[in-house]
């Protein structure tokens, strides 16, 4: 699943960041012999502000993405394969929920989520709460972050880099990795669709 990065120029303008201060951490692996409990509940609130919990995800498979707005590279680029991904699924991307979760709640308003995610397909829905509700939340989804100051002020986000996959039932069903071919997501989220 591992390929070199693609990069996606433009959605991100005016802001200069070397490849070292976004960097992209791999996510947990799991296996037959040391499964690795990933998901649980937390408490946040969408980009329009409105209160969003684990529980509205179950009903529906899941993707998950944690990232941030300011993101140069990593960020835009899943959500743009998010975004193909749903347009490749049809009528079947109703069926999936596709989410997007703020690691950078200092600068990542609901206000600034719809914003940003109103550069994708209208179905991802974006998440954000305080630093509290944040730091819970990366821990039950085993997800790395982590601020990095750059020189002469502000800062980035270095974080785990991956589409994290559930069943309708909130069970961990895989990662999809970044990176390689932009259709990579399709077929494991019909496989989730499948009866």
């Amino acid at each position: 699943m591992r390929a070199p990065i693609r990069l996606l120029l433009g959605l991100c303008a005016g802001i200069a960041l070397s490849q070292a201060a976004c960097e992209r951490r791999a996510p947990p692996e799991q296996t037959a012999a040391a499964p690795v409990a990933i998901g649980g509940p937390f408490h946040l609130v969408d980009q329009t502000g409105h209160p969003f919990t684990d529980r509205d995800l179950l009903g529906k498979p899941t993707a998950i993405f944690f990232g941030f707005t300011f993101c140069p590279e990593v960020c835009p680029t899943t959500l743009a394969d998010m975004t193909r991904w749903l347009a490749a699924l049809g009528p079947d991307g109703n069926r999936v929920n596709v989410v997007f979760v703020s690691i950078d709640p200092t600068r990542d308003t609901p206000a600034v989520l719809k914003q940003y995610l109103g550069n994708f397909d209208p179905r991802i829905r974006g998440l954000t709460g305080t630093e509290a509700e944040i730091a819970t939340t990366a821990r039950e989804y085993r997800i790395f972050y982590r601020k990095v100051p750059l020189p002469g002020g502000g800062y980035t986000m270095d974080h785990t880099a991956g589409v994290f996959l559930f069943d309708r039932t909130g069970k961990f069903a895989g990662v999809i990795s970044y990176g390689g071919d932009p259709n990579r997501g399709v077929a494991p989220l019909r496989q989730l669709l499948k009866p």
